[in-house]
């Protein structure tokens, strides 16, 4: 598939995406986009504009938190999820995967499903 996804279809996954890019491994912003853009094979692009706030929000709600490095000569903040961000993700993927089967299972069953007659089709 080389359509990127729809907004709408994004907007409800991408707290799960980075926090499960974040549970791999502590990383900075830059780090994030493109480990998405690697995992998803440029299906999910996340513009800065996004990331960063999706990020303040992912602390705030202490799911990751962020320290300031600057070892690599670069001052970066770096991003590592909590424990309550790994009980989230888990949560979180367990919830996905049970929408992802439901829609597949209905999309695989549209075939074998017949029409209910409509009061005015007698």
């Amino acid at each position: 598939m080389t359509q990127r996804f729809q907004r709408d279809l994004l907007r409800g996954s991408l707290d799960l995406m980075v926090l499960s890019v974040v549970s791999r491994q502590s990383q900075y912003g830059y780090s994030i986009q493109k480990q998405l853009n690697l995992a998803t094979e440029g299906q999910v692009v996340l513009p800065a504009g996004t990331l960063y706030p999706l990020l303040h929000k992912l602390e705030s709600r202490k799911l990751i938190r962020s320290r300031w490095d600057d070892s690599s000569g670069r001052r970066r903040k770096w991003y590592e999820i909590t424990a309550k961000g790994k009980a989230a993700l888990e949560r979180q993927t367990s919830l996905w995967r049970q929408y992802v089967d439901c829609v597949g299972a209905l999309l695989e069953g549209l075939g074998k499903v017949r029409p209910i007659p409509s009061p005015d089709s007698k």
